[in-house]
């Protein structure tokens, strides 16, 4: 079975494994999704990632991260562009997720990106994904 939307799968992986209240989660490695890792990492979202190599092909071990109370800092993930309907924006239509809580994800020219610096730098792109 291929997955048509390798993204959306790694977005429902972690949030399964959130409501699951899993330590970490394994997801099938590609570029942008070690891009997407990294942001989630740098915006608090999760603790760490790190490439494990697999049999097939290698996975990234995403570490979720918890408050007190096993209470997940993650709390919403939510995939906007998919290959049957691309949404792009331009800097001027660039979401703010949750006032300002959450963190909108675009594809830019300039690679993978949160909203906030995609508006910073002043360009647009493909709306990957919501986080909050």
């Amino acid at each position: 079975m291929t997955i048509s939307d390798p993204v959306a799968d790694m977005l429902t992986r972690i949030r399964n494994a959130v409501l699951a209240r899993h330590d970490s989660v394994l997801v099938p490695s590609s570029k942008m999704k070690l891009a997407i890792a990294k942001i989630l990492k740098e915006e608090g979202f999760i603790k760490d990632y790190e490439v494990v190599r697999g049999k097939p092909q290698k996975v990234i071990k995403i570490q979720l991260r918890y408050q007190e109370r096993h209470q997940s800092v993650l709390t919403g993930l939510e995939r906007v562009s998919k290959p049957g309907l691309r949404i792009f924006v331009q800097k001027k239509e660039i979401p703010r997720v949750y006032s300002g809580l959450g963190v909108a994800i675009l594809s830019t020219p300039k690679g993978l990106m949160t909203g906030q610096k995609a508006w910073k730098q002043g360009i647009g792109g493909e709306l990957i994904c919501y986080i909050w």
